[in-house]
């Protein structure tokens, strides 16, 4: 069951979805995620909280990176990940892009992972939109749809973009759909990093 944000989120999360549907949130349908399986429609916004004893088991994803390297998420357990579906013709993953970054500075020295999942684009094009905006966190090419699939059910990326946020033990904490706030994003990891390290409750 998805715990409801606290009231001051609720705010943020609708200020967040008037500038997504202004922007208007990329759909997915014909690209990776569409090959899937499955219909995917623009993001609105939509922050989830997931209770620790409802998360159920750690996601399980790999693939090739833009630089040609091998990552799986079994490299990042032990850390909180923050996971972002994107690709580059999409005007919300191109405005979040440098939020994300600047969150990835923010947060690498205290054991947390940002990783990108390409779900449209080549090798090259991504390359390019990391050397655009300064992305030095990687980004698995995924246009086969093989690592969006790990993520079915409750951290499903319903739209592009979609940033899931997985505690330490692989599984997901929190999601949302559609362009980032980047304060509420940074409040999500925060939160994340701040549960017991065994994955347990209060």
């Amino acid at each position: 069951m998805t715990r409801v944000n606290s009231s001051f989120r609720v705010t943020a999360a609708l200020l967040v979805a008037a500038a997504t549907l202004v922007l208007a949130g990329c759909s997915s349908g014909e690209g990776a995620l569409g090959q899937a399986g499955s219909n995917y429609a623009s993001g609105d916004g939509t922050i989830s909280e997931f209770a620790i004893d409802t998360r159920g088991e750690k996601i399980n994803f790999s693939g090739i990176t833009e630089a040609g390297e091998n990552l799986s998420a079994e490299q990042f357990r032990g850390q909180v990940t923050v996971v972002n579906f994107w690709y580059a013709a999409c005007p919300p993953c191109r405005l979040e892009a440098p939020w994300l970054e600047e969150l990835w500075q923010q947060f690498e020295t205290e054991n947390v992972q940002f990783v990108g999942v390409n779900v449209r684009d080549s090798t090259a094009t991504a390359q390019t939109f990391a050397r655009e905006f300064g992305i030095t966190y990687p980004s698995i090419v995924d246009t086969d749809g093989a690592a969006a699939l790990g993520f079915a059910g409750v951290a499903s990326p319903t739209a592009v973009p979609t940033t899931v946020v997985l505690d330490r033990q692989g599984r997901p904490a929190s999601r949302i759909v559609g362009l980032i706030d980047k304060s509420i994003l940074e409040e999500l990891i925060a939160s994340a990093l701040e549960e017991p390290s065994d994955g347990g409750g209060d």
